[in-house]
């Protein structure tokens, strides 16, 4: 009989050398040798240190509870418009692609990889991805849209959220029936929630607001400076003549 005393213990296995690659950095760290752990839904080095990685060496992870956040603010699905004097400028065009990445690892990570308006998780072959959403409030007193959540949504949710998008592209029965189903909405209750919406949207449309980003700010995020109020409306009217010429 084998003395099971005498049967060497297993080696530790080293910590991966986790990596902060961007999405649109992927591949390029993929020919430097970075590896995908699909388990962990994130890049490693694989022979650390690997030249050239080390660009997209781990940084502090952002904490699951950003200082500030309210985990209960905007919960549940509903049409959610941003401001036209708002589009285009948002977390993910104030930070680095590299801190962006970690935000978003972080929100996936805490929800669990499902979204947090209908429960789904990512699934390629249908086309659905898990991406990350914000929730602002808005003081009308003050001009100020402050960050208050940042939220796990499916890409059917996200659509839903932001209804004028889905317009634009031709996606609006496809959003329209999303919201039904998660929500339980008659076609008639959904039609008058997204007309409240809209009439929300153009008020709020018709003055610049004033981004509060200090949640992230205080959480050790670098914060790119946004563009000035005035340069808002010239971005928007550029990025939605670029998503009408590529829905046309």
């Amino acid at each position: 009989m084998v003395d099971p005393h005498s049967i060497p213990a297993p080696r530790p296995q080293p910590a991966r050398a986790w990596l902060d690659v961007p999405y649109a950095e992927k591949d390029e760290a993929k020919s430097l040798g970075a590896r995908w752990d699909q388990q962990a839904k994130r890049w490693y080095d694989p022979r650390p240190p690997s030249a050239g990685l080390d660009r997209w060496a781990q940084l502090p992870d952002v904490p699951d509870l950003l200082p500030g956040e309210d985990r209960e603010f905007g919960s549940g699905l509903f049409v959610d418009m941003v401001p036209r004097s708002c589009w285009f400028t948002n977390v993910r065009t104030c930070v680095s692609a590299k801190d962006w990445e970690r935000l978003r690892r972080m929100i996936l990570g805490r929800a669990e990889q499902r979204c947090e308006a209908c429960g789904a998780t990512e699934d390629r072959s249908v086309r659905r991805w898990l991406e990350a959403h914000e929730r602002w409030a808005y003081d009308e007193t003050t001009g100020t849209q402050t960050l208050r959540r940042l939220i796990c949504l499916c890409s059917s949710c996200h659509l839903v959220t932001h209804f004028g998008h889905a317009s634009v592209t031709g996606r609006t029965y496809e959003a329209l029936m999303h919201l039904r189903v998660v929500t339980g909405m008659s076609e008639e209750r959904a039609w008058e929630h997204i007309d409240a919406a809209g009439d929300l949207w153009q008020e709020r449309s018709y003055r610049v607001w004033r981004l509060d980003l200090s949640m992230l700010t205080t959480a050790g995020v670098t914060l790119h400076d946004p563009e000035s109020a005035a340069d808002r409306a010239d971005s928007a009217d550029r990025g939605l003549t670029q998503i009408r010429r590529a829905g046309g």
